[in-house]
This record gives structure tokens, C-alpha cells and sequence, in this order.
């Protein structure tokens, strides 16, 4: 059987204390963009540690910076006489330099143990927005600054940000196509199979704890599931044919995904433990990469019932299927956002394949990138960002962009080939 081509394509918690939650609001005069001041960190007892201080204010920056809410800089340290949780805050020096907001920090380094506290400042109104003490180790600094990110979008916007989830994806860097995941900044990449054979599609578990895949590890596409924290890989599908493009329910409690066992491929469900299988769709064509709406009552796809790849829309049951996408005569790879009120895909356009982000009903079509071959988006789960895999000029690899397209740019940093990077739900 000859293989259409969009099928080649896919081959130590901390404890945490709250000075202030409350959701405020905070606009800049003029309708500029807020100004947000990052202090280096300043150490309560023993010699500074300029590399972890460094490490913390380019972490805060960098998150605040992609984010798009506020402009961020990173500022040397001023002088402070005592602990920071004693005195106020002289709030001229950071006005006069025209900033709005305000991020300081202290820590505490002892035999690895490590305490370290922030606190986001109004500057222009001179009053504390929130405060937060992480403890844990040395090695977590990376993520409880990721952790105050998100805290600073929770405090200017109302909602938590996703910087502390992490993306996984394939990889051939090793020579075969592997399954890894990393942080969303592309940082404490990790590889999750080390089969030496084809691993491809993977899915996150709305806990974030567990993913599937699709491997040929024993020569047949079949499904798998594993944790992210142990080796143990389960069987959920290896029914004849391909057992591909899985995709988790919102719930946990179901997968969709594409079986060819009666012949060609169609969108089935099964019980999260691979049982019980439901065809979903009847249809002489191929029928792919099914896609949940995050209120779990509808499932997009992939079909080419129409002659060439287009993305439909169905109920959960298989009822009411309709065509999505009328432009463009190759679309696929759909992924409903976070809100369910756009789906990110792929089409191919005349200078190679591009991110576009359309409405459930069919409005607003949008294209995102325009450098390069861009393809497998996916939402964070605030859906702030939209990570995607792009060959340009500037670097083949991961990017992330803002969800209007803006801020493109590259987060992963390792070797090889990357191919459907995915990102977690928490």
C-alpha cells in the first residue's frame, strides 16, 4: 500500500508560602508596556554566589520577556543594609528609571540546602503585589525562579503562567528517532526511550505524569504508555496495522487514535488502559491524528476523504463530522488550545509548511510563521505559547512563539533532527 505523505511526516516539592495572592491590575501610563525591574538576588548570610545570582535574574528576564505582559531587565544589585523581609523598599531610584514593577529576592545556601524568597513591588503605587519562600536544594534554583514567573503572571494577569512545564518530542540525535523531554526553555533535556528504533508521536497525561507513543521497537507501530519518572513501558495497543497519532482525554480516562486494524486507517477511542475500542469514524479514506477539545465533547482530525489532508471536526462519539479548514489543499496536524476557542495546525503553503490558528466554526484563520518549514504545533497550557518544530535559517530545532506569532524563538539546544515536540498540561 502506498503511503500518503502526511503519514511519512509523523514518522522534591517545595514547601511554598504566600505573602499575597490577590489578583490586581496594573497599567502603564500612556498604554506603554510595563517595565519590570529584575534585582539580582541578594544572599542573607555568607559570601554572594554571583553564578546563582546571575542564574535567577536571567531566568525571571527571560520568562517575563517571552511572555509579552511586561518588558523585563535584569539590574545590578544596590546596596542593602538588612534582611529583606525588614525594611521598605526605596522605591525613588527604580521610579526615576522608569520603572513600573519591581521583582528583589534573598537566599540562603547551607550544605545544599537552599531557602530563597521573591517579592514582585508596584513601584509607581509603592506597595508589595506578592511574595513567595521556596525551600529545597541547590539544583532546584532553575525551577523556583521558573516557579516566580509564573507567579508574577498570576499577579499582573489573573492567570498562572506555564513556565515550569516541560515539552517532549523525538529526536534523532543518537541516529534513531528517540523520545526525550526537557523544560520549556529547552533546558535538562532528558531522553524517555533508548530502543534504538522508530519512537514517534508522543502525548502528555492531563496530570503531566505519564505519556504515550507510538514505537516500532518490536516492528509493528503499536501504542504505548509509560511514566516520565521509570522505565516501565505498558502495551495499551498492538492490534494489526498502525496503532498511531495517540491522543490523551482531557479526563485521563480515554485515547483516541488511529487504527488500521480493518483496513485503512480511522479514528478509534479506548479506555485508558488500551481496552474497549470504539470506531469512531467509517470512511474509505485515512482518518489521522485526533485532537481533543479540552472540555472532551469534540475531537479534531486529520482526513483525506476529500482527496487531500483537511482537518475535520466531529462530536466525541463520531456523530456530526464537518469539515474545519477550507483553504490551503494540505492541512493536518490539529491541536485544540487550552480555552477551546482556536485549533493550531499545519499547512502546506507555497514556501514549505506553516503554522495557522483557526476558530472551532471555522472563522479567523490566521497564519503564525511565514521563515522557514514549520510544523506539530502544540499549546502551553496557559495557552500563552504554541511550541512547534521549524527548519530555517537561523537554526533547525524547537521554537515557541506567542499565540498571536509574535516572539518566535528557538529553545531547544541539542544536536540532530527534532520532530513533534509536545507540551505538558501541567
Amino acid at each position: 500500500m502506498k503511503i500518503p505523505l502526511f503519514i511519512l511526516f509523523m514518522i522534591t516539592m517545595p514547601v511554598v508560602l504566600s505573602a499575597q495572592s490577590d489578583y490586581i491590575e496594573i497599567t502603564a501610563p500612556g498604554n506603554r508596556q510595563l517595565k519590570l525591574a529584575v534585582d539580582s538576588p541578594h544572599t542573607v548570610d555568607g559570601p554572594a554566589n554571583m553564578e546563582s545570582a546571575k542564574l535567577v535574574s536571567d531566568i525571571i528576564n527571560y520568562d517575563m520577556n517571552i511572555s509579552g505582559v511586561v518588558k523585563a531587565e535584569s539590574r545590578a544589585q544596590q546596596p542593602v543594609a538588612k534582611d529583606l523581609l525588614l525594611i521598605d523598599v526605596d522605591y525613588m531610584p527604580w521610579l526615576n528609571a522608569g520603572f513600573d514593577l519591581l521583582v528583589r529576592s534573598e537566599y540562603t545556601l547551607k550544605n545544599e540546602r537552599l531557602t530563597i524568597e521573591f517579592r514582585l513591588f508596584d513601584v509607581v503605587n509603592r506597595k508589595l503585589i506578592t511574595a513567595k519562600r521556596y525551600l529545597g536544594v541547590a539544583k532546584d534554583l532553575r525551577r523556583f525562579s521558573h516557579m516566580f514567573a509564573d507567579e508574577i503572571l498570576l499577579a499582573l494577569t489573573g492567570d498562572k503562567g506555564a513556565f515550569t512545564t516541560k515539552i517532549a518530542y523525538v529526536s534523532n540525535q543518537t541516529g534513531n528517532k528517540e523520545i526525550y523531554v526537557m523544560d520549556w526553555d529547552g533546558y535538562n533535556p532528558l531522553p524517555l526511550t533508548k530502543n534504538g528504533s522508530i519512537n514517534m508521536n508522543p502525548d502528555f497525561s492531563p496530570d503531566g505524569r505519564e505519556i504515550i507513543f507510538t514505537s516500532y521497537k518490536r516492528g509493528n507501530p503499536d501504542l504505548y504508555r509509560r511514566s516520565l519518572y521509570n522505565t516501565a513501558e505498558v502495551v495499551l495497543s498492538n492490534r494489526k496495522g498502525l496503532n498511531i497519532t495517540g491522543s490523551w482525554s482531557p479526563d485521563g480516562n480515554k485515547i483516541a487514535l488511529a487504527l488500521s486494524k480493518d483496513g485503512d486507517a480511522e479514528i478509534y477511542t479506548l479506555n485508558k488502559d488500551g481496552s474497549h475500542p470504539v470506531r469512531l469514524t467509517i470512511n474509505p479514506a485515512l482518518d489521522l491524528y485526533p485532537a481533543w477539545s479540552p472540555d472532551g465533547n469534540r475531537i479534531a482530525f486529520v482526513s483525506d476523504r476529500l482527496g487531500k489532508p483537511q482537518i475535520f471536526i466531529m462530536n466525541a462519539d463520531g456523530g456530526d463530522a464537518r469539515r474545519l479548514t477550507t483553504s490551503g489543499n494540505y492541512n493536518v496536524n490539529p491541536r485544540w488550545s487550552p480555552k477551546g476557542d482556536k485549533i493550531a495546525y499545519s499547512r502546506m503553503t507555497e514556501g514549505g509548511f506553516n503554522i495557522f490558528t483557526i476558530a472551532p466554526d471555522g472563522s479567523s484563520d490566521t497564519q503564525l510563521t511565514t521563515d522557514g518549514n514549520n510544523e506539530n504545533p502544540s499549546w502551553s497550557a496557559d495557552g500563552r505559547f504554541i511550541c512547534f518544530v521549524s527548519k530555517r535559517s537561523n537554526g533547525d530545532g524547537i521554537y515557541v512563539m506567542r499565540a498571536d506569532g509574535t516572539g518566535q524563538i528557538k529553545v531547544s539546544q541539542g544536536k540532530g533532527i527534532y520532530f513533534q515536540p509536545v507540551w505538558s498540561t501541567r
